[in-house]
């Protein structure tokens, strides 16, 4: 029997509609959140993720701001002006847009953003928050991959998780997210022997390696739940996941489409983090990061 193809896009029209509201009200009290994307240099991939964001934050009621900057900005240069965010009480998130130029330290720029505006949370101190299990701050992708979970009535909690990639920005944040909801969790990745062994043996699968078609239907557990983080392109140019999706449909109980799915997703917690930020400066009479 065929998957149930997980309709991504009603989830994330849901999830807005909620945050649209959220908005209308905190805005109604006083407080609007805001948003700014720094964006440096010319990588068309990366103003086409911007301009996704900007049309999504106006979607939702969120002022946005986008901040382009040329290629040969300094590092110097861009962490003024992200001091200049922290300071602005009209901005309760910061995000500077991957890639930047060689020339920059992408982690020593992260780190300047302050925690409470760090909406991607790639700061340090965020997370560290999520390792030990305090509120705060979420990851936007592995943020989402929870939120389909829990919108198609699927608990993590008794279930067996395996998590195939390890970055900093999915693999490890996503196997936390997935233990605090009390799943037993595997990590799998390039070093992995066997990997067929261990996926076999997963409720929920959340590939996560950017790499177009590597989990075939031979490494998935009849009926499991499969969210395909992946985003890459095949051998005619279409976008696609990490997951054989045509193969691995008639195998797992439910499953994501790329795209889609967790790509817009990951933006809906972005504007979630957004608002949060804002709810929380307006809660303590303070902007964040002041």
């Amino acid at each position: 029997m065929a998957a149930e193809v997980i309709n991504g896009k009603e989830i994330v029209r849901s999830i807005r509609e909620e945050i649209k509201q959220e908005v209308e009200e905190l805005s109604a009290r006083g407080t609007t959140p805001g948003l700014v994307v720094i964006i440096v240099g010319d990588d068309q991939a990366s103003h086409v993720y911007v301009n996704n964001k900007e049309k999504a934050c106006a979607q939702v009621g969120i002022q946005s701001h986008v901040h382009r900057l040329p290629a040969d900005t300094t590092q110097e240069e861009l962490v003024k002006l992200i001091h200049e965010y922290n300071r602005n009480p009209e901005f309760h998130g910061i995000l500077v847009q991957s890639p930047l130029p060689g020339h920059i330290n992408e982690e020593q720029v992260v780190d300047e953003i302050t925690p409470e505006k760090d909406v991607d949370c790639f700061h340090p101190v965020n997370v560290g928050n999520l390792m030990i299990g305090k509120e705060g701050m979420l990851p936007c992708t592995p943020a989402g991959v929870m939120e389909v979970l829990k919108k198609i009535g699927v608990s993590p909690a008794g279930k067996h998780a395996v998590v195939v990639g390890r970055s900093n920005i999915v693999g490890k944040p996503m196997a936390m997210l997935l233990l605090r909801e009390h799943a037993t969790v595997t990590i799998c990745h390039s070093r992995t022997p066997n990997l067929q062994d261990i996926t076999r043996q997963a409720d929920i699968l959340v590939p996560a390696v950017g790499k177009a078609g590597v989990i075939e239907d031979r490494h998935v557990k009849p009926g499991a739940v499969v969210i395909d983080v992946g985003m890459n392109r095949n051998a005619e140019g279409k976008l696609c996941g990490d997951v054989d999706f045509d193969a691995v449909k008639e195998i797992a109980g439910y499953i994501t489409p790329v795209p889609g799915c967790v790509g817009p997703m990951t933006i809906t917690m972005l504007l979630k983090n957004t608002l949060s930020s804002a709810r929380r400066a307006s809660n303590t009479g303070t902007e964040a990061g002041v």
